[in-house]
Formats: C-alpha cells, structure tokens, sequence
C-alpha cells in the first residue's frame, strides 16, 4: 500500500507542477484535445453505423427467432463499442503523445529541471529519438489492440463479463498509459520498450498507484487536458524511481 501510495503522489506531483505552470499546461493540452475530437468522433461514428455492422457480422442470425437474434446483436453490439471505446482511451494517450511529441518531451525536460532530476541521455539526436517514440507508440498501439479483443471476448461471458471486463480494463488501461509515460525517460537513454515492461513489473504497486487514477480521470471529458500534461510531468518521475541513476564516464 506504501508503494501504491507513492504512485498516487507521483501523479500528484504532476499536476502541482503543471498547475504552476500555465505555459506548460496549455502547451500539453492543445495536442491532448486533438486527439479526444478525433476518437470522439471515431466513436460516434461506430455508434451511429453499429446497427448496420453488427446486421452484417451476424447473417447467421438472420432465420433465428426475433428475440435470439434481436438478443445477439444488442449484446454484440454493446461488446463491440465497448472495446472501442476501451481501445480509444487506451490508444488516446499514444495518439496524443505522438501527435504531441516536441511538445511533451519540452514539458518533461523543464519538469527534471525544476524537480532537480537527472537530463543525460545516450545522446542520440532529435531524429533518432523522434523514430525511437514513433516505433514504441506503434508497438504500444498493438498491444492495446490485442488487450481490446481479449476485452471483448471476455465482454461476452453474460453477467461476470461485463464486471470483468470494467475491471480488467482499467487495470490494463493504468499499466498502458504508465508504460506510455514513462516513454520519454527511456527513450532518451536508448532503452528498449521492453524495458519498460521488466522496470515497471519490478514495482507493480506504484505503477498502479500512478497509472489507476490517471486512466480513470482520463475517461472525464475536458479533465483529460489537465490530466495528460500532469500524467506527463508524473511518468517522468516515476520514471526516475524505476530507473538508475545513468552510469558516469
């Protein structure tokens, strides 16, 4: 619980920096603000057309009785937008991070110099590093998408899948979005996204303690360009707890 502790701090510690800091808020919150009119729409417009699509996955159904069929498409189709829109608050973080790119690693560079932390990298140039957060976000993108059909097999099994599914989502949504944010840190010091992976199952708690509630207050409308900003600043630091002080010459 101490360690959970520390994470919920650590995302604290985000938005307190990110609160005196106007400049910076504002500098996070256009790309973060981008990404949620673009998913938002994405969602609308699945929501609009899930009739039509589920009609067209399930022709099957079509000679069974009103009920079953009617019953089958509702639940698929509910299903369905739902892993949507857990693949979307999952996939919003690495959208936005890459469509923000410049702009959080600037918020995170002044966050270590005003919280004192360690800037080295391995000295790769802004190219470089720029490809290095491009192939991570990707991969990051296709393990959200595996993590959103697992979300929807289990979304199916009636009555315990949906509870699963609510919770096993926000767990994976929190260690996503923390993988994601710890992403400048590590990419600056040629670490593999795997890396990530071995570093924050080494402090499962705190990574839960910083991923859990920045998840959820990303799924609050206009919250989330605070949020993403603050999360930021927080992953960076986090960052620093998981990972030893770089190596001198």
């Amino acid at each position: 619980m101490s360690s959970f502790a520390t994470g919920i701090r650590t995302l604290g510690s985000g938005v307190g920096l990110i609160l005196r800091s106007p400049k910076l808020l504002l500098l996070g919150a256009l790309p973060a603000l981008i990404s949620a009119v673009l998913l938002l729409a994405s969602l609308g417009v699945l929501i609009y057309s899930s009739t039509d699509l589920v009609t067209w996955m399930t022709p099957f159904a079509d000679g069974w009785t009103e009920f079953a069929r009617t019953g089958l498409r509702v639940l698929l189709a509910i299903a369905l937008v739902g892993a949507a829109a857990v693949l979307g608050s999952i996939s919003f973080i690495a959208l936005t991070l890459l469509i923000g790119g410049p702009f959080y690693e600037h918020i995170a560079e002044k966050a270590e110099e005003q919280l004192g932390l360690d800037t080295s990298g391995d000295g790769a140039g802004v190219v470089r590093q720029f490809g290095r957060g491009v192939r991570d976000s990707l991969k990051l993108v296709v393990v959200a998408l595996v993590g959103a059909v697992v979300l929807l097999v289990i979304g199916f099994i009636p009555v315990a899948g949906q509870v699963a599914g609510v919770v096993l989502g926000a767990v994976f949504g929190a260690w996503v979005i923390s993988l994601e944010m710890v992403g400048l840190v590590f990419q600056r010091r040629g670490l593999a996204f795997g890396e990530r992976h071995r570093r924050l199952r080494e402090h499962k708690a705190m990574t839960l303690g910083f991923g859990l509630p920045a998840y959820l207050l990303c799924l609050v409308p206009v919250l989330q360009l605070l949020v993403i900003p603050a999360a930021v600043v927080g992953g960076t630091i986090l960052a620093h707890r998981v990972l030893p002080p770089p190596e001198r010459p």
